[in-house]
C-alpha cells in the first residue's frame, strides 16, 4: 500500500514567515494525504548554524521522511549526508534532504530547477547574453547553474565575500566552460550593471528579517531586467524599485513554489500541481490575481 502520512520540516534561520509549511500542506490536502510541515529554525532553539547535523539526525530519528534546507545551512549540512543527488554534489549546496529506507540521508537540491521554471515563465524573452549575479552562498550556487543552464553567456558572481565568489566562479567555468563565469566585487557593481541585461538577487537582503536594498537604486535602470530569489515579502524592496523603474521583473514566488513541487514529489513520490502552488503564492501573500512568479 502506498504511504499517505508524511513529517517533513525545515531548518533555517529567521524561518518564521516561511510559507513552505502551507504550501506543502495546501498540495497534501489536495492530494489526500496526511501531512505536518513543521518550522525547525536555529534562532528559535538558539544554536550555531553548524548545529544542523545534529538536527538532522535528531529529525531522522524522531521519523521524519525529510527536510528543507535553507539559509544558511545549504553548505554546511552537506558533511552531515550519507549521500548527494548528481545536482547537489555539482553544485555544493542542498535545500532538500530525504530519509530512505534504513535512514540514509541523501541531499538534492531543488532550487535549481525551481528557478529555471520560474525564470522560463517569468521571463522568457529577457536577454542573457550579460548577467550579473549578487550573492555566491548555496542559492546563489543554485540559480548561477540555473542561469547558466537556461543559455547565459556569462555570468559575473559578485559576493561580500570575494573567496566566495570567486570559488563558485571557478566551478561555474569548469562546469559549463571557460570564460562563462567571472567574479566580482561590490565596489564594481555600478559599473557590472550600466553593462549587464539582467541582475539575479541571491543574498538574503530584502527577507523580512534582513530588510534593505542588496544594490544601491541608482544602480537599476530601465532596460535591465531584474530576478529576485527572496519571496517573503514577495514585493521586497528590490521589486518594488525596479518596478517602479519600468525594469521586468521576477519576484521569488515561482522559484518558491517550482521547488517546493520538486521537494514534495521527492518527499512523497508523488507529482505536485506547480501551477496550482504558484497560485497558493499568490493567495498567502494577498497577491491574488497578479502575476506572482
Amino acid at each position: 500500500m502506498a504511504k499517505d502520512s508524511f513529517l517533513v520540516g525545515l531548518i533555517g534561520s529567521g524561518i518564521g514567515p516561511s510559507l513552505s509549511p502551507a504550501l506543502h500542506e495546501r498540495e497534501a490536502h489536495r492530494q489526500g494525504l496526511r501531512y505536518l510541515y513543521r518550522l525547525i529554525d536555529i534562532d528559535v532553539l538558539g544554536v550555531p548554524p553548524e548545529a544542523v547535523g545534529d538536527l538532522v539526525r535528531a529529525a531522522r530519528d524522531l521519523g521524519f521522511d525529510g527536510l528543507n534546507i535553507t539559509h544558511p545551512c545549504k553548505q554546511l549540512v552537506i558533511e552531515h549526508l550519507d549521500a548527494l543527488a548528481p545536482q547537489a554534489e555539482a553544485l555544493g549546496a542542498v535545500n532538500t534532504v530525504v530519509f530512505e529506507a534504513g535512514g540514509r540521508a541523501v541531499g538534492h537540491n531543488t532550487d535549481v530547477t525551481g528557478f529555471a521554471a520560474s525564470f522560463a515563465r517569468g521571463l522568457r524573452d529577457a536577454s542573457l547574453e550579460r548577467v550579473v549575479q549578487l550573492g555566491a552562498g548555496g542559492a546563489g550556487a543554485a540559480v548561477a547553474h540555473a542561469t547558466l543552464t537556461l543559455g547565459a553567456e556569462r555570468v559575473t558572481v559578485v559576493d561580500s565575500l570575494a573567496d566566495r565568489a570567486t570559488d563558485l566562479a571557478g566551478a561555474l567555468n569548469r562546469h559549463f566552460g571557460a570564460g562563462r563565469a567571472a567574479a566580482g566585487t561590490p565596489d564594481r557593481l555600478p559599473e557590472l550593471l550600466a553593462g549587464a541585461d539582467g541582475l539575479v538577487h541571491a543574498t538574503p537582503t530584502g527577507m523580512a528579517a534582513h530588510p534593505g536594498l542588496p544594490v544601491a537604486a541608482e544602480s537599476l535602470r530601465p532596460g535591465l531586467w531584474v530576478a529576485e530569489v527572496v519571496y517573503r515579502p514577495l514585493e521586497t524592496e528590490l521589486v518594488q524599485a525596479a518596478r517602479a523603474l519600468g525594469c521586468a521583473v521576477l519576484d521569488g514566488g515561482g522559484m518558491a513554489a517550482f521547488q517546493a513541487a520538486d521537494a514534495f514529489r521527492l518527499f512523497t513520490g508523488r507529482e505536485a500541481d506547480g501551477a496550482r502552488m504558484l497560485a497558493d503564492i499568490g493567495e498567502l501573500t494577498g497577491f491574488v490575481g497578479r502575476n506572482v512568479g
